[in-house]
């Protein structure tokens, strides 16, 4: 049970006006912020926290046991801390989020109310609205694997295996032509074939990632269409990585790399308990290979 003080408990039950908000946020690059749905900068811990106007404080639902806990942010697009640019390049997601409420005339008597970190985001040309996912969120996570045709591993990461410095699987292009807010043409990336990059992600120089839906390369140029919106601006450089359909041919002819795979390709479709073994059959399972 938290434990309130005496003097912010009585304007709790009074109703004052001067009772706020602040969010203190921990972004996983290590950039840290406090905001506030006061009209003024409020001095907050080591800090001060920075007046988010057209923002407020959606339901805060608590749950027993591991259920996870909910919250949620919403409001204009009002802070150059929190810009379209940064939300739409991801530097938001998975951030630390602490609420607290306070009297504002005494910033020191506040009580904490959540702590969560930053899930889905919705955003628009001037709004945004955030999920806030409690600390349990990553107990409800399936733990173990699922049994599939397709590998489970993400290119890259240490079941993987596969290094994507290499110069085979890195690009550095530049955008040469914006087509939209999800797809560009680029200079740079000739060399490599048609949808190498596909199901890949594009690390933005000035920060922040997006994932490429598809590669198409046409004349020398490359053109890349992303599967979330981002800021698209002409000469803006970046590097792509190589993507993988998690299949066990594109494992062997892209990435040669067989023996790290993590699916299961040789197991059987729903239909086997419908068919029998056959006079002159081979059963050891060399159909399935490439």
């Amino acid at each position: 049970m938290r434990q309130i003080g005496e003097t912010l408990a009585a304007k709790l039950a009074f109703g004052v006006t001067t009772l706020c908000h602040i969010w203190r946020v921990q972004r996983r690059d290590g950039e840290a912020f406090a905001f506030t749905d006061h009209d003024h900068p409020l001095p907050f811990e080591d800090a001060s926290a920075e007046p988010l106007r057209g923002v407020s404080a959606g339901s805060i639902e608590k749950s027993v046991g591991l259920s996870v806990d909910t919250a949620s942010i919403h409001g204009a697009l009002s802070s150059e801390a929190i810009t379209e640019d940064d939300l739409a390049r991801g530097l938001w997601d998975g951030a630390r989020v602490d609420i607290y409420r306070l009297d504002w005339s005494a910033p020191d008597e506040r009580i904490h109310l959540f702590s969560g970190r930053v899930g889905e985001v919705k955003r628009g040309a001037q709004a945004f609205e955030a999920e806030l996912r409690g600390l349990q969120a990553p107990f409800n996570v399936p733990v173990g694997r699922v049994f599939s045709r397709f590998c489970d591993a993400d290119v890259g990461d240490q079941r993987c295996g596969v290094d994507l410095e290499a110069v085979s699987f890195r690009g550095e292009g530049v955008i040469s032509e914006v087509l939209g807010s999800h797809a560009f043409k680029a200079t740079g990336l000739g060399d490599f074939a048609d949808q190498w990059f596909a199901r890949g992600r594009i690390m933005w120089s000035e920060g922040g990632q997006s994932e490429v839906a598809a590669h198409r390369a046409e004349d020398g140029e490359a053109t890349i269409e992303l599967l979330d919106a981002a800021p698209l601006e002409v000469g803006a450089p970046f590097t792509v990585y190589a993507g993988c359909d998690k299949r066990l041919a594109t494992c062997a002819a892209k990435f040669a790399n067989v023996v790290n795979f993590r699916g299961l390709p040789h197991m059987p479709g729903n239909d086997a308990i419908q068919t029998g073994p056959r006079a002159g059959d081979r059963l050891d399972g060399s159909s399935r290979l490439l």
